[in-house]
């Protein structure tokens, strides 16, 4: 079976349409018991496509990224912008030393950007607000696990 290449247009929307279903996700109303076990959804499609196609999604992705997630999370401005930015350079510095990228590579690396997404979203809030979710670990953990279903579902668009 050939399997027929994307334009670069079908990249650009699939890319679109990742971020729409991934912010669907985050908003999503759900119990306050059931909101702890809400994975991530935008940052782990931020981080697949960082990975992917960084020709498509870089810093500025990320930063208008982290806008819309403070935007539709009701989180101060600029906090979870300013995590997608310092994880996707992360993620960018990294991306520039792999050669083989097979999916337990990738998730390694989707892991760390999740780590380095949370941890530094737990110190701005922190210094910002005085505050610190321990909730995030659940939800971080579970982003963790799930992230090789975002690669499962959007694989189709990196060949």
């Amino acid at each position: 079976m050939i399997k027929a290449r994307l334009t670069p247009g079908q990249v650009v929307l699939g890319i679109i349409a990742s971020f729409i279903v991934a912010s669907i996700v985050n908003i999503y109303p759900l119990s306050l018991e059931a909101s702890v076990f809400r994975p991530t959804a935008l940052i782990m499609v931020l981080i697949f496509w960082l990975i992917y196609k960084p020709r498509y999604v870089g810093v500025g992705t990320a930063f208008l990224i982290g806008v819309i997630a403070d935007l539709l999370l009701d989180t101060r401005l600029g906090q979870q912008a300013f995590s997608a930015v310092v994880m996707a350079f992360c993620i960018r510095f990294i991306g520039r030393y792999l050669r083989e990228l097979n999916l337990t590579i990738a998730w390694m690396v989707a892991t760390a950007g999740l780590l380095v997404f949370q941890l530094t979203l737990w110190l701005v809030q922190y210094l910002t607000q005085n505050i610190f979710y321990t909730q995030a670990i659940v939800s971080l953990v579970i982003s963790i696990v799930a992230w090789p279903l975002v690669y499962i579902a959007l694989k189709r668009f990196i060949r």
